[in-house]
């Protein structure tokens, strides 16, 4: 669909309004430029104008990239130890075979009712075909397979701990921006739309290999990490446990307006009734996130208020240069018993913490989410 320049300005001006004043005054903006298109179109073109406001989702996501900053070169080793001062997007390094991944990086697809979709399977050379844990990464926005296996190290993680790991890809003709379609209430249900297709990836690669089907978990990051929870809430017979890195609660939203108010520290609809969790959950979020506020991370593990302890994460160093990142880790235990992890990134934005500068919207100086969620999930096998 070709888009009208009028209402790709007046978009625009919505997603400044969003940020300058608030999600409230970004969906007025909205509203106009879909009943400027309306009248413009007239009657004549009722067709057009319904394909429009159907798919406005998609203008505002080509408005978003266009809006961000764009992917920057990866610096020498020696520019990145005194001139880091926070995450920024960048392009990822190509994958590459080394001595940490020795194993298999394979390209698969699967499709079902609800579509077709890619994705990249690893597994290390220290497969012997015995029951292995498996773990699903869904990656964020603008992100690919790729680009979050190298900023995560999950494929060198999977070697050294040997597990599996399988990374489902976003479609681009699902989402201009690759997002996964959390605030979609066709993709926040069991055995439909994009849960369907990550459970039925999930469900493959299990027919596939060895997997031990009570060591089965799933992190994102991001939109993905929200992902993650949707897929933690529906499918708990499938998901041992979850980890949600800077990303948001299932249910939070129900379209575009409602998840951009979610990602600014919006309340959650009225609608939406919390549950008891049946599942474990570790969360990690920057507490300088200007793109999913913290908020939604305590909305996360709402549910887990039986009772909780509260300590001092370590910090960690990047390239020895002295800067790092504290944490607070609050441990926290539901009237059910089901455990949770809630990691607060002291002056962390929006970045996987711990990762590697390989990867994009990656925080070095942060915490090492990638090893403390591997033993959250470790810890926490499925009650058969």
């Amino acid at each position: 669909m070709n888009m009208n320049e009028d209402f790709l300005k007046s978009m625009t001006d919505a997603f400044e309004l969003l940020r300058s004043k608030g999600p409230n005054e970004a969906t007025a903006a909205v509203q106009r430029a879909l009943a400027g298109a309306n009248v413009q179109a007239g009657p004549a073109h009722a067709t057009h104008t319904r394909t429009t406001a159907n798919d406005w989702a998609q203008a505002w996501a080509k408005v978003q990239t266009q809006t961000q900053p764009q992917p920057q070169a990866q610096p020498s080793a020696q520019a990145q130890r005194y001139t880091y001062t926070g995450p920024k997007p960048h392009a990822p390094a190509q994958y590459t075979v080394d001595a940490d991944t020795p194993g298999t990086f394979s390209t698969h697809t699967f499709s079902n009712s609800a579509g077709q979709r890619q994705y990249k399977l690893y597994v290390p050379a220290v497969y012997n075909n015995e029951p292995v844990p498996l773990i699903v990464m869904l990656h964020g926005c603008t992100q690919n397979a790729d680009d979050f296996a190298a900023g995560t190290r999950m494929n060198e993680m999977a070697e050294r701990h040997g597990f599996i790991v399988v990374y489902p890809n976003q479609s681009q003709t699902a989402n201009h921006s690759k997002c996964w379609n959390w605030f979609k209430p066709a993709d926040q249900q069991r055995d439909q739309g994009e849960p369907s297709l990550i459970a039925g990836i999930t469900r493959e690669v299990m027919t596939r290999y060895r997997v031990d089907a009570a060591r089965v978990c799933v992190a994102g990051l991001s939109a993905g990490g929200a992902m993650a929870d949707i897929m933690l809430k529906t499918s708990p017979d499938l998901y041992a446990a979850a980890c949600v890195h800077s990303g948001l609660a299932s249910g939070c939203a129900k379209d575009l307006p409602s998840a951009l108010a979610a990602m600014k520290g919006g309340k959650p609809p009225r609608s939406r009734a919390r549950s008891m969790p049946q599942r474990p959950l570790i969360v990690f979020h920057g507490d300088a996130d200007t793109t999913v506020h913290m908020s939604n991370a305590l909305e996360l593990v709402a549910s887990f208020d039986a009772s909780a302890t509260t300590a001092s994460a370590p910090s960690a160093s990047i390239d020895g240069a002295g800067k790092h990142r504290g944490a607070t880790l609050q441990r926290l235990v539901a009237a059910n018993g089901i455990e949770a992890e809630y990691w607060s990134i002291h002056g962390a934005g929006h970045a996987w913490a711990g990762g590697s500068q390989r990867g994009s919207y990656t925080d070095p100086a942060g915490p090492d989410a990638t090893a403390e969620m591997l033993r959250f999930f470790l810890a926490h096998p499925r009650a058969q």
